[in-house]
């Protein structure tokens, strides 16, 4: 049956809003996902965050070729003063990637080893405890997120996802996209070219979007222009596929039927675009499926298909493109390096004001998900001794620009909830402690800075801080977590530790945090409160920046015990000594609460879903989370 009335446009709708009303209305009922293989994962996108099974390296190994020592047996070692070792007795020879067995706890070099025969060798310099050693966990700690959610997998990511553990991945569905290309005028092949036919190519374009975009593409041969024939066609189309595109036949000629056969079947949302070239768009539903008519000449198609197509088939597969440029930036933290090398560095980005903020990211050359976490990365130049805080410098973006910017920074603190904050929007953490985050917002080089920080002379947390440091400047406290802090011992708690006191024993090692870090600060505290000298605590002065890494320590017997949170120890399958719970917060500048990646934040922290997935860690309680406490005085 031939139907050849004229069609008239139902509207005539700005593109943005043509896409919003569209995509709302599809809403997300045919997002769907599915369970591969790692290995088979390559550019496919996560659907939800993958988090480490296991601990990589899963033990302490040897980061260099050379000699396992017990490091306080060559103390006081100098030039004028070398020592002897034996081989079996004092040292054993070690290559990259040994186990380091005890009593060695670190390696020197095999460049800085004199020979000299029957065994023994001469060295002239004292190693330090855990010198050229990688620690358990040193590149990923069992339990931390490896990849978030809409994360694209790269080859870098798969040695990632194999490294803690994971074989099995859940992924998003690749979407089916049918391609019905019509027309009496056009043809399959050179073969059948002659006068008053055309080489059909617009679909074959489709197809390699599609694939480009992940999508399935699913291409269907050249439909001619007879009602019920393209009525068969997209009945068959829609039934086979998620999305199907009719391609031609969307305008107001008499042979062109897209938008009548839509209507009989389904619905037209929009049916013209104001977009030149492309306005005879038609964005429609049958089976509640998106059917969108895409006019025939070659260039509207492609316009109309980057318009339209592309995000909805992104929106099926939760990805986003990743363009590669060069931008300038302000490095947030200071880095020494040798003169030996150029040293390549791995950072992450986030615009603040008018800058771009570059927060450096692990940088030792077996930790490989500084690369999975990583916005650029920047060069070090060969003699040179490094950066300064607060120096430009030019960085290789691995990740767009306009995403980058979208970046929430956050410096100070460290807590496993960010990674909760993390996997629901685009955020930079740089793990400096809370005195860190504050030095790190009075150079206007972050967002927000997590802090939990002890008044010691009234017990409260974090206000005092403020107006120490910000004094004169209006400033905002986002009330974040009341966690649970105390003393992370091994299972079973084998050496009996009950409190403070107990750790000035002879044979207690205590693992420290970072000067500055509010959880050092607490210790010192109660150390002061109860008149403990730290100088008694064996291992005050070994520091880490993460709960993690101090529980990976006492995981590992490298320590007894450590000052952390409960989620952490928990995380470890550890024993807690619960001492206090502190308060968590998040410091921001008032004139910030009114950005748009700042409410973003907030409306996280008062979700129901963060409210579920902090609690399940353990060790925290939620009181006035996401309230606003202003601070100071403009």
């Amino acid at each position: 049956m031939q139907k050849d009335k004229t069609n008239v446009y139902i509207s005539n709708v700005d593109e943005e809003q043509a896409k919003k009303d569209y995509f709302e209305i599809i809403g997300e009922k045919y997002v769907e996902s599915e369970t591969i293989d790692v290995v088979e994962s390559i550019g496919r996108v996560t659907f939800e965050a993958v988090y480490a099974k296991c601990s990589d390296p899963g033990y302490n190994a040897a980061a260099m070729d050379g000699i396992a020592v017990t490091a306080e047996y060559t103390y006081g070692v100098t030039e004028v003063n070398p020592k002897i070792l034996e081989e079996g007795k004092d040292f054993q020879y070690i290559n990259t990637g040994n186990v380091i067995h005890e009593p060695y706890n670190a390696v020197i070099m095999i460049e800085d080893v004199i020979q000299i025969g029957d065994g023994k060798i001469k060295i002239i310099a004292p190693a330090h405890p855990w010198q050229h050693i990688r620690p358990i966990g040193e590149n990923i700690v069992a339990g931390e997120m490896i990849i978030p959610s809409k994360h694209k997998i790269r080859p870098l990511d798969i040695g990632a996802l194999l490294s803690g553990g994971i074989e099995k991945i859940k992924v998003y569905k690749k979407p089916r996209v049918g391609i019905i290309p019509t027309g009496s005028e056009l043809v399959e092949n050179l073969e059948s070219l002659a006068e008053g036919k055309l080489i059909e190519s617009n679909s074959r374009v489709f197809a390699g979007l599609i694939s480009e975009y992940g999508g399935e593409p699913n291409r269907y041969s050249s439909c001619e222009d007879d009602y019920e024939v393209l009525k068969r066609v997209i009945i068959q189309g829609v039934r086979e596929n998620d999305i199907l595109l009719v391609n031609a036949g969307s305008s107001a000629g008499t042979k062109d039927y897209t938008a009548k056969i839509i209507q009989e079947l389904g619905q037209i949302i929009v049916h013209g675009v104001a977009i030149k070239p492309g306005k005879p768009t038609i964005l429609g539903l049958i089976d509640q499926k998106p059917v969108i008519g895409i006019p025939g000449y070659p260039v509207s198609a492609y316009l109309v298909f980057e318009t339209f197509v592309k995000p909805l088939i992104l929106k099926y597969t939760g990805q986003n493109e990743n363009l590669g440029e060069m931008v300038m930036a302000t490095i947030s933290k200071r880095l020494v390096s040798s003169l030996k090398s150029k040293e390549l560095v791995r950072v992450t980005l986030g615009e603040v004001g008018d800058r771009l903020i570059a927060t450096p990211l692990v940088r030792g050359a077996g930790a490989a998900m500084s690369l999975i976490k990583a916005d650029g990365i920047f060069e070090i130049p060969k003699q040179s001794e490094g950066v300064e805080a607060g120096e430009e410098i030019q960085v290789k973006l691995l990740k767009p620009l306009k995403s980058i910017k979208g970046t929430l920074v956050s410096i100070g603190s460290h807590d496993l909830i960010m990674d909760i904050v993390a996997d629901k929007m685009k955020l930079s953490s740089g793990h400096v402690g809370s005195m860190g985050g504050i030095m790190a917002m009075r150079r206007n080089e972050c967002h927000i800075s997590p802090i939990h920080l002890l008044d010691e002379d009234t017990g409260e947390y974090n206000t005092s801080y403020i107006q120490k440091y910000f004094a004169g400047r209006k400033m905002a406290l986002i009330k974040g977590v009341k966690r649970l802090q105390g003393l992370i011992v091994q299972k079973g708690n084998p050496e009996h530790i009950k409190d403070f006191k107990d750790l000035t024993r002879e044979n207690i090692r205590f693992i420290n945090r970072q000067r500055g870090s509010g959880t050092r600060i607490l210790l010192d505290y109660h150390c002061k409160k109860i008149g403990i000298n730290v100088n008694d605590i064996k291992g005050y002065e070994r520091e880490m920046t993460t709960h993690m890494t101090v529980s990976i320590s006492i995981k590992t017997g490298t320590a007894n015990v450590g000052m952390g949170i409960y989620s952490a120890a928990r995380a470890m399958d550890l024993d807690f000594i619960p001492i206090a719970y502190e308060d968590y917060d998040f410091l921001v500048p008032y004139e910030y609460l009114e950005d748009e990646k700042m409410k973003s934040f907030i409306r996280i922290l008062k979700s129901d879903d963060f409210r579920n997935n902090v609690l399940s860690l353990g060790g925290y309680a939620l009181e006035n989370t996401g309230e606003i406490q202003i601070v100071g005085d403009e």
